[in-house]
């Protein structure tokens, strides 16, 4: 058996069975290797979307650095085999500022940063981080940091935006009317989730509040808003709040989207309630969908 030095690395390592390298015959330099993906010749059909999903990367929504889950994709001519997924990472190193900044303006130059060095003519992306912000107590006034969730979604064709579109996430409180209703005392309460998918105009100027309205339709409509922090004097006005707000998934939806499509910068919406039952061992949801 060989004996390797086993006070150094690279002997331990051989000694734990690693081999040293072959003497290959293919080339080692860049220049020299054959490039698959830029194969030109029929390869029976355009696709509408290749890409990578799950790249995770630095980002700021507001004035928060957080974490941004990314999928991007482009279209890919008939006559090219593939596309160079390292230049998606580059496209995304080009405009990095200690982070991507999530907001339309930027997502659509990293866009067509990726068209460019992809050469298509199509582009899309989607992103999904935690969206943190200043709440307050509802009393007391304490300042904390809440959160929701938030995903960006917008495509290209050439220099047109053909997909615009922001989904939020948050958690609420809701408090079931038909318990409050038949109750001597007291009703069950229990945390709704609530996903706002807004489809938003493509032409129209947005404001630079216009998640936090979204937001609010989506709790304010609830039996009572979620808070990081409470004292007794807010804990006793939020289950007031929520006993006087009695809340079933269906009326929750309904009162959101009656405040939403009054928006002018909304093309359409899909709303959905998931009621995590604190009573049942299954959950409760209603689902809602308009367009203009």
């Amino acid at each position: 058996m060989t004996e390797f030095d086993l006070s150094t690395r690279e002997g331990r390592w051989k000694h734990f069975g690693s081999v040293d390298p072959v003497e290959g015959t293919k080339p080692t330099v860049k220049e020299k290797m054959k490039d698959l993906q830029s194969t030109h010749k029929d390869f029976l059909f355009e696709i509408e979307e290749v890409g990578i999903k799950n790249l995770v990367y630095p980002v700021h929504v507001d004035r928060f650095q957080t974490a941004g889950n990314f999928s991007f994709s482009t279209s890919l001519n008939q006559d090219e085999k593939g596309i160079n997924m390292s230049r998606i990472l580059e496209s995304v190193e080009k405009h990095y500022q200690n982070g991507i900044e999530l907001n339309f303006d930027t997502l659509y130059h990293v866009l067509r940063s990726l068209q460019e060095s992809m050469n298509q003519s199509a582009a899309g992306l989607d992103v999904s981080a935690k969206w943190f912000f200043d709440r307050f107590s509802p009393i007391t006034q304490i300042k904390a940091v809440g959160h929701a969730d938030v995903t960006y979604g917008i495509a290209i064709d050439k220099k047109d935006v053909t997909r615009k579109e922001i989904t939020i996430e948050a958690a609420v409180t809701t408090l079931c009317p038909c318990s409050k209703e038949i109750s001597e005392y007291s009703a069950h309460n229990q945390r709704g989730i609530v996903t706002v998918k807004a489809y938003l105009n493509k032409e129209a100027e947005l404001t630079d509040d216009f998640k936090d309205v979204i937001l609010d339709a989506m709790e304010a409509n609830a039996s009572s808003i979620l808070y990081p922090i409470l004292k007794r004097p807010d804990e006793k006005s939020v289950t007031e709040r929520a006993y006087e707000n009695p809340r079933f998934v269906e009326d929750l939806i309904r009162l959101i989207a009656a405040d939403l499509v009054g928006f002018e910068w909304l093309d359409g919406f899909d709303i959905e309630c998931r009621n995590e039952e604190s009573i049942h061992q299954h959950d409760a949801f209603a689902k809602l969908k308009y367009r203009k």
